[in-house]
């Protein structure tokens, strides 16, 4: 029977909370009619559930898809995506009823059919989710826009009935873009995106006071150049701040030509956040390092890592040339970016020693020895670079108490209109900004979440437009000594100083104890053993999901299992036929080793099967990347095989994406976590790791298989030399290759650790 061909996840990825929560019912239903497809139906009874729930399936998409029809009616924009995902979405559901219909038993073509309908529906009903969430992106930007016109109008008025009148609707209006906004943040999934909507609505909010009294000094006083200081650059921020809501909403939906547009135009502003600090430049340099375990730097290696590092290098920087780094800790980090050359220095020649030698498949010990060195190197540098930020930062009191007592002396000196005085203070005020944004400026380079680092950023840019305004608020002040209105602003502008001051206290805090409560990562030769955290070298206390965790990762871990559905049914075709090709061939095996670890990180997803807790989970992840790693080396070797040609072409395309994402699975498993939030925002990374692991590694094995029966090539005599059995090994137990023992502590056969494998 004919299924509709899936949607491309890659154009589906879900931004939003409540896209995911409507989605969960939906998720529901199709894990129970896959996992009954995957059973042998024995009774009429089970077999008139599986009609049942198909035809509830396709009556409640029916529904949904009317819904969609109709938001489509209304808006134009997404009124031909809409209609097109609405009948691909019926056509799906339509087609699991059938499939559920005629249901007579398990039989291998069935299951794939329903697996393929089960996945176009579920990409189907997410992109009519994704088009719907246009039109509430749609009313934010409207309400912007109000926002953005009264502005203008507060801008240009000329007196003050004018100004009474048009502040009266630009409250109003504010009311309303706070209100979406605050419901847009809340519902954002990415941490990012929710710390910038939050600085930018913190802007908005506290400039509506500076806006009502520099509007009105400027009216009062046309003639004063500071007043109208004052009032253009509160204007410039609130408009700045509307912009990056626009850019957060627009990155946050489906692109559309309208939406692809922004991008576009805004690509060339975009901050680079993947190096744009130094613990991030670091964090990108180690992983290339750590990747040549696998690609035994191979071509344009040499020029990706030392441009990496030289982006460290220049991250840096902003430490040493600072004038309040002492000396010694200036010495520090340039010694230790002497070291970090030296020291890939030392691996770039020892991996071309061996790629002239041919030395194989596998680093040798001096290659390992010196990648680890380049990474106690970064470690070291880290550390140093911690260590600066929070001598530095401990001066922040003292500073920030200082410049309090300031803002004090200002206003009584304006007060008493003395200019002279005034310009002093102006000089030793401009002092303390500057000292005080070196720290932000420290404090977002040694961040450690995405959220503070958007927090450390937008306070170093409001504390250096807004900082210099009380000075120029009190020139206003000095000039009209008696004018109510100049003293009631500069009292404002001295407010937004001492929130800005809390700002930067409450950042350095924030940054400093994520920072001192991070475990100590590890630098691993290899993986650890089953038992441990993937990152530290204590147990963790074993945390389960409850139960609106699981509904919150099961859309991912449904997807993880309808890919793992299709590789099973492409490797029993081969079984089933008995051929040479499935003898001794170790891709089947491996491939279906990694189809049995990735079923059961899908169980645990659904609170079900052999992983019970999270520390479960991240070991079992572990075992699977190891299997992906030695499965690309056993492909690589086949890949040899293949004469030249488009099939050859793919094989090579889809092969070479196998190591970025088993690098991006570890380091997501070896990434530290405190508190049940941040372990929670582990899980759901690695499901989604994972799944995209799974996702290509189903490719691979396709197209192997395709071009093993258009040439008639062999596939014995390929191995990657497997490593024993484990418990998290899945359903085979051992490698390919391997017994399934290895001498445990106590002289009993147990599961080898991963990495005991030379080849890894």
């Amino acid at each position: 029977m004919a299924t509709p061909d899936p949607v491309d996840p890659a154009t589906l990825e879900i931004k939003t909370r409540s896209i995911e929560q409507t989605l969960h019912p939906l998720v529901k239903q199709i894990s129970t009619l896959v996992s009954h497809r995957e059973r042998p139906l024995c009774s009429d009874r089970s077999l008139r559930a599986v009609a049942r729930v198909g035809q509830a399936v396709n009556l409640a998409v029916e529904r949904f898809v009317t819904v969609g029809e109709t938001i489509a009616d209304g808006n134009p924009e997404i009124r031909e995506d809409m209609y097109q995902a609405c009948k691909r979405a019926r056509d799906a559901g339509s087609a699991i009823e059938k499939l559920c219909e005629c249901a007579t038993e398990d039989s291998l073509a069935d299951r794939g059919s329903v697996v393929r309908a089960a996945r176009c529906l579920l990409g189907s009903v997410t992109k009519v989710l994704l088009l719907a969430d246009i039109v509430v992106v749609k009313q934010l930007l409207l309400a912007k826009k109000k926002v953005a016109r009264s502005l203008g109008r507060l801008e240009s008025v000329s007196n003050f009935t004018e100004f009474v009148k048009a502040f009266s609707q630009f409250g109003a209006e504010m009311v309303e873009l706070a209100h979406l906004t605050g419901d847009r943040q809340n519902d954002l999934k990415d941490e990012r995106r929710r710390a910038q909507m939050a600085a930018a609505r913190q802007v908005l909010e506290r400039s509506t006071m500076m806006l009502l009294t520099s509007s009105k000094t400027c009216l009062r006083h046309p003639e004063c150049p500071s007043a109208r200081e004052n009032r253009d650059t509160v204007f410039c921020q609130m408009r700045r701040a509307m912009d990056l809501i626009h850019y957060v909403v627009k990155d946050g939906v489906l692109d559309c030509s309208e939406s692809q547009s922004y991008s576009n135009s805004q690509s060339p502003q975009q901050e680079d956040w993947d190096s744009s600090t130094a613990f991030s430049a670091l964090k990108h340099f180690e992983r290339l390092v750590e990747t040549t375990r696998m690609t035994l730097l191979g071509p344009g290696c040499r020029e990706t890592l030392t441009a990496a590092l030289d982006t460290v290098i220049e991250r840096t920087q902003d430490f040493t040339d600072s004038a309040y780094t002492t000396h010694e800790h200036r010495e520090n980090i340039l010694l230790l970016c002497d070291r970090a050359q030296l020291e890939l220095n030392t691996l770039l020649r020892i991996g071309n020693s061996m790629n002239y030698e041919g030395g194989g498949g596998s680093p040798s010990s001096e290659m390992e020895q010196a990648v680890l060195g380049v990474l106690r190197t970064t470690r070291d540098l880290r550390q140093q670079l911690c260590t600066t930020t929070m001598e530095q930062a401990a001066d922040l009191g003292q500073v920030t108490k200082a410049g309090q007592e300031l803002v004090s002396t200002i206003r009584n000196v304006a007060l008493a209109n003395d200019r002279y005085l005034l310009q002093e203070s102006n000089e030793k005020f401009r002092e303390y900004i500057e000292h005080i944004l070196e720290v932000c400026k420290m404090l977002r380079h040694v961040a450690l979440s995405e959220s503070l680092q958007v927090s450390a950023k937008f306070t170093e840019i409001n504390l250096r437009i807004y900082g210099p305004q009380v000075v120029t608020a009190a020139y206003t002040l000095a000039r009209h000594p008696t004018s109510k209105i100049a003293k009631e602003n500069l009292e404002v502008f001295a407010d937004m100083w001492q929130w800005l001051m809390t700002d930067v206290t409450t950042v350095a805090k924030d940054v400093l104890e994520l920072n001192q409560n991070r475990p100590e990562k590890q630098v691993y030769m290899s993986l650890p053993r089953p038992g441990k955290h993937g990152t530290t070298s204590k147990p963790l206390k074993p945390v389960k999901l409850d139960s609106e965790e699981q509904a919150k990762i099961a859309k991912a871990g449904l997807e993880m299992k309808l890919i793992t559905s299709e590789m099973d049914a492409e490797t029993e075709k081969w079984q089933e036929s008995g051929s040479a090709l499935e003898e001794n061939n170790d891709i089947v095996k491996r491939a279906k080793n990694m189809s049995s670890m990735a079923f059961s990180m899908y169980q645990f997803t659904r609170g079900e099967g052999a992983l019970k807790t999270t520390q479960d989970l991240f070991t079992q992840a572990e075992y699977f990347a190891e299997e992906a790693n030695r499965l690309y080396k056993v492909v690589r070797q086949f890949s040899y095989q293949v004469p030249g040609g488009p099939h050859k072409k793919e094989l090579l395309e889809n092969l070479d994406r196998v190591p970025t994402y088993v690098q991006q699975l570890q380091f997501t498993v070896k990434n530290p976590t405190v508190g049940k939030a941040a372990t929670f925002t582990k899980v759901d990374n690695v499901i989604q790791e994972t799944k995209n692991l799974m996702n290509v590694i189903s490719k691979v094995v396709t197209t192997c298989f395709v071009c093993a029966t258009k040439y008639n090539l062999d596939f014995r005599g390929l191995s990657a030399r497997g490593a024993g059995g484990s418990p998290y090994r899945g359903g085979e137990g051992a490698g390919a290759d391997g017994d399934g023992g290895g001498a445990g502590v106590d002289g009993s056969k147990t599961g080898s650790a991963p990495g005991s494998d030379p080849s890894v």
